[in-house]
């Protein structure tokens, strides 16, 4: 059974983070690791409990809940952020302009500056049921 089948059959929601394909690693990592926070705060009933190790120091908590990254083609991302405000998912974005940012103020005024009907999208993630991301997803391949 693979990933995405065990996750159908654990959880009524799916987190999907989709990269522009052709993006730095350092960048994709980037990306990724901002979209997930974005994911994270927006959805705090889906955070699990504090970590714990065997002498009892306390860790920070973690999403209870697989993410699939998936890499994307600018068209991919388009559609998928599209599907994601038609279907109501949850959304985190990220536009090629934050890259020249250097804080969150700063990336909230370049996402706003950018066109409301198609942003130069690197990277977006989507959260909310699993039939709704399935299809905003589709055709997306799992990043390598």
């Amino acid at each position: 059974m693979g990933i995405t089948q065990a996750m159908d059959m654990i959880f009524d929601t799916k987190v999907a983070i989709l990269v522009l394909d052709d993006l730095p690693v350092w960048q994709k990592l980037n990306v990724t690791a901002f979209l997930a926070t974005g994911i994270a705060g927006a959805a705090p009933e889906a955070m699990g409990d504090p970590y714990e190790d065997s002498v009892g120091r306390r860790h920070a908590r973690l999403l209870g809940q697989p993410m699939l990254i998936f890499a994307a083609g600018p068209e991919a991302l388009q559609r998928a952020w599209r599907a994601g405000i038609e279907r109501g998912l949850t959304r985190a974005v990220y536009v090629r302009a934050m890259f020249s940012t250097g804080h969150d103020a700063a990336n909230r005024a370049a996402f706003r500056a950018e066109p409301a009907d198609a942003p130069d999208l690197v990277g977006v993630a989507l959260r909310g049921p699993k039939k709704d991301v399935d299809k905003a997803t589709k055709g997306a391949a799992l990043h390598p």
